[in-house]
Formats: C-alpha cells, structure tokens, sequence
C-alpha cells in the first residue's frame, strides 16, 4: 500500500481505521538529533510511537503487512520543533488585536486612526510589536503622537519587547496617571521634557493602563489558544512552553483538552508564586492529558528589557547616566520564593535580561540549592542576555540551563551595544561561550515578542545576521552555534530543559512520533535559505496535525 507524499489518498484515511497498522516513512533524508545526530532513511510509527528508525532494509522487519507507506520523496525530516520560551496565549491574542510588528511609526499611526473610525467613543484600541529602533528616529513616541489621530479612544499599544507600553491622554486619564502620581516597584511612568507624563510606561507601570482594558471572555481566549496552535503546527512546531500562565490560563487549556481542541503539547510555568501556591500542595504535574500538558515550573521576573532600558544593570547604562533599570525583587524575596520551588519540587524559570538581574538570579539559585542540593534540578535562566563573563561560567558549574531566544540578538543589535558599551557586549547573547563551557542551550522565540517562526531563530543562531542579511559577516560571529547546536537547541535541548529529553526532542525508538518534513535540507542549503523554510508536514504522536 504505497503512495506519494504529496497526494491524499482515502487509503490513509480508511486504514486509519486498523489500529495494528503502522506508518512506515521511507525514502527521506532524517536527521534523528540522537547522540550522534545520526541520519537515516527510513522510520517506522506505531500507536504514536517510533518503533524503528534506520536503514529502509532493516525497516522491514518492523512491519506487519498491512501499514501505510509513505514515500518521503527524499524530502528533510527533523523532530518537531520544542519551542522552549512563548507566551502561547499571547501569540493568540495577537491575531485578535492590531499587529503592529517592526511596522514604522507612520503606518502605525495610520493603522491607529482607522481603527478609531471603526470603534465608538470611549472604545478601546490595543495592538503589539512597535520598535522605536527600527524608526528613522529611534525616540520613545508620545501620547501627543497617538492624540492626534484617536482623540477620543483610549489606546494602548505593547512594544514587541513586552516591557513598555505606549498610551494616549486619554489611556493615561483612565489609568489615572496625573503628573503626582509615582513610579511603582518595578516600572517607570517615562516623562516629557516639561516633566508630564511621555505616554510611554515601562514594565509594572503597564498595569496601570491594562488594568482598566476590559477583559476577553472565556472563549475569546480559548479561541486565540486555537489561533495559536494552528499556526504553530503550520509553522513546525509541536511543543510550546506558556512563560507564565495564570489559573484562568490553565483552566482554559484543561477546557480544550477536554474537548479534544487542544492537541498540541504545553509546559506551562506557572506566572509567579500566587499561582505557583496553588499548586504546590499536589506537586508537580508533568504528564496530564498524556503528557500533552506539562505543570511543573515556576516563573519569576528579575526585571524588565533591554529595549525599554528596564533591564537591570550593575552599573549605569551607556546611554542613560545615572540608570541602572527596574529590578522586580529584594535579594530575599528571589531567595524565599526560590527555596518554596525547591521545597515542593519545582522547576524555577526566572526572566532576567540585565548583568544585575541575572547575578542575583544566580545567587539565589546557588544559595537554595546548597541548603537543599537536587542533582538534577533544570532551574533556568529565561533570556539571560546581559551576562557578566564570571557568571556565565558558574552557571553552567552549577547545572542552570540559558532559556534564549537568538532572534533576540538580530533584533537587539542595532542598540544593545549603545545601551552596554564595549565590555559588557562580550558577555551579551554569548552563545558559543556557553557551549564551548559545556552548557545547553534551549532556544525559543519569545512570541509574539518576536515572530515565532523557529527558522527565523535557527537562521540568527547560526549567521548572527537579520533577515536582511546584515551585517555582511555576522554580528560578533564568533558567537555563533554551527547548524547542528542550532537544530539540537530547538528540539533535543529545549526537551531537556523541560526534562522530557527521554520523551521527546530527537528521532529515537521509544520516543514520541513528533516530527516535521521540510522543503530544503536546512544543514546543507546557502546559510540565507534557512529563513525561508517551509514546512510541508507536521506529526504529532504519530497524528498529521498540519500539510501544506
């Protein structure tokens, strides 16, 4: 029973119906990600699982006469892709509002005013992805900017670092913002030249505006969790993480499951100890729904982004004397929420940006896990993007795993350095030092604070350039990952770090059957190709979920 990959067959959806078949993928070019990123040609998946992978003759002994064959007509297949750090509901709710992406603030403004004319008085306008750095003039814009084309809608629009928020006069007078009112623990009300609120918050202050947004319903959100996995699969990736989920979160995603809409698999870091205390009394829940929703990490926050110069900084930044950015906690409050983690057998996964915020980050790992070693504890750094070069190596000696994100870098680029000057850049985005020490890294996109494309992330992390392709030779090259660290961080490595490397994350017998087939074979195309991949299939346990 034979048929070409690209041609459906009512075959495939007939046999099906035979629960002894199997699937016996052959004639393809698969790198397998095991421990010695073996290929083959051949593979072989029962009941979701990968039986045998190899040789097409040795193939044959694991089949039983009735399978399905699919001809892979020499196309690429690599593990599905294990996309470590997103914001999964995030990336939904971005299809549901104004995508403003890197857009320049002309058409931002244009898009603004147009969806004033759509909406009634008083109505609000919310969007995400707006970067001042890729403007012709890299300011902070202004309330006044936003005034003039919605005067009577408050607005509020997220940049794409997800750590400021750019609002109009009449977002500030519902969030109540006058020129008394003080910065809170965490965040900046930026302020004009005449000493009046910019319209731009960083950080903590956001919630002062987003707290008076009226909320999406129930089933609002459980639509954008949709949105998202569809685009997820087309994009080929078939494990996301939710970088700090909240009960409503997760009561959504128990809801889906339920209901059979929900397919994809999610590790999902519970958004702060509030949320983590009420779970802690049942421990850690890494395979409900059958491994499909994974409960079983903290997530803290340490500071704010680079971008919004609220990450925090040892000393000052470049290019703003007498700043050092927000950090979120004392030493002690990291500290006693780290050790709670620890004591109920939790993952902690703490965001921190700034040389400052992942110093403390540190420590207090360091400190929790002398009073209470655990051998294989996975505790992770999220972005860990500013690193003071003493840092970086204690933390691959005490087994803390960097969660970053390389389009981070090709984005950051083009101010990172005017932010941290000259010497601190050598420990920024440093991702060959970290391996060259021994250390995993597990890559990811930040979605939607960068595009979530995982190929966009495998081309950074090996060009070190943007999808221009500048610079010419790579921003600080020597940092790159060669094409095979690059594939490992997005799949065998982003398992480990929710350890599920036994489960997941390279094409081995006994693991899921998760895996996608390309349009070019990404180790081998000109290094400019990579970006322009495109996924033809994507398995899930076995399952087609997505074919172009």
């Amino acid at each position: 029973m034979k048929r070409n990959f690209f041609k459906h067959s009512l075959l495939f959806c007939m046999s099906s119906l035979i629960l002894t078949a199997a699937d016996f993928y052959q004639n393809g070019n698969i790198y397998t990600v095991d421990s010695n990123f073996s290929k083959a040609d051949s593979m072989v998946v029962d009941n979701g699982k990968i039986v045998f992978v190899g040789k097409e003759a040795e193939a044959k002994k694991y089949l039983k006469g009735n399978d399905r064959v699919i001809n892979l007509e020499e196309k690429t297949v690599i593990p599905g892709i294990v996309e470590s750090h997103m914001h999964f509901r995030g990336e939904g709710e971005k299809l549901l509002a104004l995508d403003i992406f890197m857009k320049d603030k002309k058409t931002i403004l244009e898009m603004v005013e147009l969806e004033a004319k759509k909406l009634k008085p008083g109505e609000w306008i919310t969007g995400r992805g707006w970067n001042q750095e890729v403007w012709e003039n890299p300011q902070f814009p202004s309330k006044e900017d936003l005034d003039k084309v919605a005067p009577n809608n408050p607005v509020s629009l997220t940049r794409a670092c997800g750590h400021a928020l750019w609002t109009n006069t009449l977002g500030l007078k519902e969030a109540g913002i006058t020129l008394e009112t003080k910065d809170p623990v965490g965040g900046e009300i930026l302020k004009n030249s005449k000493g009046e609120p910019l319209g731009i918050l960083t950080d903590t202050a956001m919630n002062m505006v987003r707290g008076k947004i009226p909320p999406l319903s129930n089933e609002r959100k459980q639509e954008a969790m949709k949105l998202a996995q569809k685009n997820l699969f087309s994009l080929g990736i078939t494990s996301a993480s939710d970088a700090g989920a909240n009960l409503e979160d997760i009561s959504n995603y128990k809801a889906l499951y339920d209901k059979g809409e929900l397919d994809i698999k999610v590790y999902v870091m519970l958004g702060g100890a509030e949320v983590a205390n009420q779970f802690y009394p049942n421990g850690p829940q890494p395979n409900l729904y059958n491994g499909k929703l994974n409960i079983s990490a903290l997530k803290l926050f340490a500071d704010g982004s680079l971008g919004a110069r609220s990450a925090w900084m040892l000393d000052d930044y470049s290019d703003r004397v007498g700043h050092k950015g927000n950090g979120r906690y004392s030493d002690e409050e990291i500290y006693q929420y780290v050790k709670d983690a620890r004591k109920n057998g939790f993952i902690v996964a703490t965001h921190a940006i700034g040389d400052a915020a992942n110093r403390q980050t540190i420590e207090a790992y360091e400190k929790v896990l002398k009073e209470m070693p655990w051998d294989d504890h996975r505790f992770r750094i999220e972005h860990f993007q500013i690193v003071n070069l003493d840092d970086i190596s204690k933390t691959i000696n005490l087994g803390i795993l960097p969660v970053m994100q390389a389009v981070h870098a090709t984005s950051d680029m083009n101010m990172a350095e005017d932010r941290v000057g000259s010497e601190r850049i050598k420990g920024a985005y440093a991702w060959r030092k970290i391996i060259d020490m021994g250390g995993k890294i597990a890559n990811g996109s930040d979605a939607p604070v960068e595009l979530v494309n995982p190929f966009y992330g495998i081309y950074a992390s090996v060009a070190r350039k943007d999808h221009n392709e500048t610079p010419k030779n790579g921003w600080y090259p020597e940092e790159s990952m060669t094409r095979e660290e690059a594939l490992k961080s997005f799949t065998i490595w982003s398992a480990f770090s929710e350890k599920k490397e036994n489960i997941k994350g390279s094409l081995e017998p006994g693991k899921a059957a998760d895996f996608i087939v390309l349009d070019r074979d990404i180790m081998v195309v000109p290094e400019k190709d990579i970006i322009d991949t495109n996924v033809l299939l994507t398995v899930l346990d076995g399952k087609e979920v997505y074919k172009k």
